[in-house]
């Protein structure tokens, strides 16, 4: 009954993706599209075929993912979507918490790079896009990089490694890539937003940015996730793109 659940909200949660893509793709996709350098190549008469098919990608490809994660996690003994007996206290509250205070130290973090690189800092979505957005990055993201990606190096480091380091240093180190492994994940917007079409664009103080912010962000998520499973990782993610996208930004268009 237990794994009967645990999917059966893993379900719950891609379907919640799948129709916000949808949206996205229907409703903003000029706003999705409006990226210094890029030229939209966009038929926008099309735009429910568009978020169609990219809802349908992503029930394929995430459950995919979502459920190797899911079957990592049974290996390793890890709550996996959930913590089965947990209160509402692991799953939501605390979550919440620590994505508020998280977004909070990343705007002073992306403050001090901002003035150390003389720039505005990276843009936000348009509201109510930045809303959506931060949703379907705070379950999206946390399957490939948490379920997946940490799940993946802590099964090979546990397999194969074990006679050398303990379980919960494999743990650490599965964390850490997943986490770099985020933060490699946007160096391609960095690039769009800079108006380049490689790396060379991206200077030296912007790369330890974008390293250094998703860094910190994908190993709280991790820990998250390990104590209490998917949904707690997503919900830090979450709420730490409310405020960094969603807050923030109305607090800077008031000044």
């Amino acid at each position: 009954m237990g794994t009967r659940r645990q999917l059966a909200l893993f379900s719950s949660m891609l379907a919640i993706y799948a129709a916000l893509t949808f949206i996205s793709y229907y409703g903003f996709l000029d706003q999705m599209t409006q990226l210094p350098g890029v030229e939209p190549d966009f038929d926008y008469n099309q735009r429910w075929i568009y978020g169609l098919a990219n809802a349908g990608l992503i029930i394929v490809v995430y459950g995919l993912l979502g459920l190797a994660g899911y079957w990592f996690a049974r290996k390793l003994n890890w709550p996996g979507i959930y913590r089965e007996g947990a209160d509402w206290r692991g799953w939501l509250l605390q979550p919440m918490a620590i994505g508020l205070l998280l977004g909070f130290i990343v705007i002073v973090m992306d403050r001090i790079f901002a003035v150390l690189i003389a720039w505005d800092g990276f843009p936000h979505p348009q509201f109510p896009l930045s809303l959506i957005a931060s949703a379907t990055a705070g379950i999206g993201e946390e399957i490939i990089f948490r379920a997946f990606v940490m799940g993946l190096w802590a099964c090979l480091l546990n397999r194969f490694l074990s006679r050398w380091i303990s379980m919960r240093v494999a743990f650490w180190v599965a964390n850490f890539i997943a986490a770099m492994a985020f933060g490699a994940a946007h160096l391609g917007s960095a690039m769009v937003i800079l108006g380049g079409t490689s790396l060379d664009v991206i200077s030296p103080l912007v790369m330890g940015e974008i390293f250094l912010i998703n860094g910190i962000v994908g190993m709280v998520a991790g820990e998250r996730y390990v104590q209490q499973g998917l949904v707690a990782a997503a919900g830090v993610h979450f709420w730490m793109d409310m405020v960094w996208h969603v807050v923030w930004p109305v607090f800077l268009s008031s000044l």
